[in-house]
């Protein structure tokens, strides 16, 4: 790590425009500012996320862009005003990179929902390289217990899964659609919870049934297939809209269906009577700071089974295109230590 005139250099994989391969390059970033620390960082989770962004199916990314925001790294600088941190620490940065801290949602424990938000990895620069500059409030401290590549996903996978496991109220029978990162995840904390959990993959993919199985579900299948139980909820993570009515279908009166992602292909129609009976249809917006200090105290109480597929820094690419396939068991993770060469 050098710093040269107030500035550190590093490496990055950088985005120039949606569609485009990932391309390495150099990372010059300043000393941080007020309220801003400066991380090297060990690990960063490919989020599903990542993908919508790097295929342009999310507007506007912040270009050129360095992606990810599941960011694991040790505190190498800090600015004013930091509080709560120190140097040498390990700490994650997860997708909220920023908030306005007035709007009506900020000022109302709703961050989350801000109408002025920043994103690692999408308006901010990311976590797929060797230095990462991020607002000390939205940064976590991370719990002992998990090495740098296994904590890497708790940061989005994670503290999604668990805001949407959260909206499903106290439903006693899951379903989850959907078998990734984000689900092998909270399929754990609802089986911890004694929770009965059926799991649903896309059709052939054997693997991501067979896990589920091992984490404790009581039943895993295709998704088309029919429900073995009626589900109190269901917690949809694949970015698959045609779910929403199956999920629907599946759920009992006074039920909920949470979609967890961030982009979802089209919903088709359905009829009304699938959805009365006081069903409800709900979405997970992003996180905040609290989300992320409860999941990861909870995280490491339980604690959580965190399968990883490592890949080199140089190799996000093949990443990305592994997790576009569906034959990513768990959560890809990029190995973003010295050295990893790129």
């Amino acid at each position: 790590m050098n710093a040269r005139e107030g500035r550190y250099l590093g490496r990055a994989l950088w985005l120039d425009a949606p569609g485009r391969v990932l391309r390495p390059g150099p990372l010059e970033l300043p000393r941080p500012g007020l309220g801003e620390v400066l991380l090297r960082v060990s690990a960063c989770g490919v989020c599903r996320t990542d993908l919508h962004v790097a295929d342009g199916e999310l507007p506007d990314p912040r270009l050129p862009l360095v992606l990810g925001h599941e960011a694991v790294g040790r505190v190498i600088a800090m600015g004013p005003d930091v509080e709560g941190l120190r140097l040498g620490q390990r700490v994650g940065v997860p997708w909220l990179g920023a908030t306005c801290g007035r709007c009506a949602y900020c000022t109302s424990g709703r961050e989350n929902l801000c109408d002025a938000p920043e994103f690692t990895g999408y308006t901010r620069l990311g976590g797929y390289a060797d230095l990462l500059l991020a607002k000390a409030h939205f940064t976590l401290p991370l719990p002992a217990g998990l090495d740098d590549l296994r904590a890497a996903p708790l940061l989005c996978a994670g503290l999604i899964g668990w805001r949407a496991l959260r909206m499903a109220g106290d439903a006693r029978v899951l379903g989850i659609f959907g078998f990734g990162a984000a689900a092998h995840l909270i399929a754990q904390v609802a089986v911890w919870q004694a929770r009965e959990v059926h799991a649903f993959t896309r059709s052939g993919d054997a693997a991501a049934q067979a896990l589920a199985l091992e984490l404790g579900c009581t039943h895993a299948a295709a998704s088309e297939a029919a429900t073995p139980a009626s589900l109190d909820a269901a917690l949809i993570f694949a970015p698959v809209g045609a779910l929403v009515p199956t999920a629907l279908r599946a759920l009992r009166k006074g039920g909920t269906v949470v979609c967890a992602g961030i982009h979802m292909s089209e919903i088709p129609a359905f009829p009304y009577a699938w959805l009365w009976g006081e069903r409800s249809l709900r979405s997970v917006a992003n996180l905040t700071r609290a989300d992320g200090l409860e999941f990861l105290e909870l995280a490491a109480r339980i604690p959580l089974r965190v399968e990883v597929q490592p890949y080199q820094l140089t190799e996000a690419n093949t990443a990305l295109d592994e997790l576009r396939a569906g034959r990513v068991r768990g959560a890809a993770v990029l190995d973003c230590r010295d050295d990893a060469p790129i």
